[in-house]
């Protein structure tokens, strides 16, 4: 296993260095979202002072009245962006990532003691109101024991994110998702918080996780007009995923963020990839997942951040190159590039 932190001092993930970091946040205020299943403290952090929309409905009968305004009236006002770290606790990308954000709108520096003006200097210009979960699944998250899955084997990522059988066997993606909740195994993997519960995944009619709840309370209550969860996938080419189950003018959205991103990417000569729009025809039908459940909360430009996790399989990616890739996204969510 890597040594991740004595290899790439600019990657934290663990749980001290989160909390450490919000502790010591002078800029940005810090508040308690909810208790994990396994009586973990979630936290998040918020930068720029909260909107007032002076609502009169929620956002289904806003949408019902042909009026969204009378849930969100944004004009004038500056967006919110909510972001979140973590959904699965094995990865731990997108936290190494946040922790850089955060130490950006902090000091002005990385975690490499280095400015980057596409992201401050853009972000003071637009003034957008930055809401960060870093660890939305902390159960997960503490279960897992590799600070990063650089140079994990396929092995080993499916063993500490997915779990295992009774039988020892790995429980294989996609297949580990046919159980819900998850519990009669041998080893829960970080997938699922202390009750075995996906929250990619949760029932989000009747949430059976307060994680569940307590995020799409928040999101309710911030309306923010993007969200991007961040994710760990294999060793794709990063991309953000088309959601499923919204208004075509969000997948035109995310699709308008995704070239953005791209364009940046390449002028940093990474790799890119702008996954199509697609369709929900077709069966088995597309899952309604926690990033569709977040935009009927709040109408917001919703999506997945797949990252590149640098296992050692083929087309790896390197401790920093995953960070400039997260870089490019932040960048492109500081310029609003969804409104493009």
């Amino acid at each position: 296993m890597l040594d991740t932190y004595k290899t790439y001092p600019f990657w934290r993930t663990r749980l001290c260095d989160v909390d450490a970091a919000l502790d010591s946040a002078k800029i940005g205020q810090v508040h308690t979202l909810c208790t994990s299943a396994g009586g973990r403290t979630i936290r998040y952090i918020t930068y720029g002072d909260k909107e007032d929309y002076s609502r009169t409905a929620n956002y289904s009968s806003a949408c019902g009245a042909h009026k969204p305004e009378c849930y969100a009236d944004r004009t004038g006002k500056r967006p919110t962006i909510l972001l979140i770290g973590s959904t699965h606790g094995g990865e731990k990308e997108g936290v190494a990532a946040l922790m850089n954000l955060i130490s950006l709108l902090e000091t002005g520096k990385d975690l490499r003691g280095e400015t980057v003006p596409a992201i401050t200097d853009v972000y003071a210009d637009n003034k957008p109101r930055i809401v960060i979960v870093p660890i939305y699944n902390i159960d997960g998250h503490v279960r897992c024991v590799p600070d990063s899955m650089l140079g994990e084997s396929h092995e080993s990522v499916r063993h500490h994110d997915q779990g295992n059988w009774k039988d020892g066997s790995f429980c294989e993606w996609p297949e580990v998702k046919k159980i819900h909740p998850i519990r009669d195994i041998s080893f829960l993997g970080a997938y699922f918080n202390d009750d075995g519960i996906n929250l990619m995944h949760d029932n989000f009619f009747s949430p059976m996780a307060e994680e569940t709840r307590a995020l799409l309370k928040l999101a309710d209550e911030e309306a923010p007009e993007c969200i991007i969860g961040l994710h760990g996938g294999s060793n794709t080419t990063n991309e953000l995923l088309q959601p499923d189950y919204v208004p075509v003018y969000i997948k035109e959205a995310v699709r308008r963020m995704a070239e953005d991103v791209a364009r940046r990417q390449s002028g940093r000569g990474l790799k890119t990839h702008v996954y199509p729009i697609s369709g929900e025809s077709g069966f088995p039908p597309r899952s309604f997942n926690l990033t569709s459940a977040l935009h009927h909360v709040c109408g917001a430009v919703s999506s997945t951040y797949e990252s590149n996790m640098g296992m050692s399989i083929p087309n790896a990616f390197t401790a920093e190159e995953i960070l400039l890739h997260h870089y490019c996204l932040f960048e492109s969510l500081m310029a609003l590039a969804w409104r493009l």
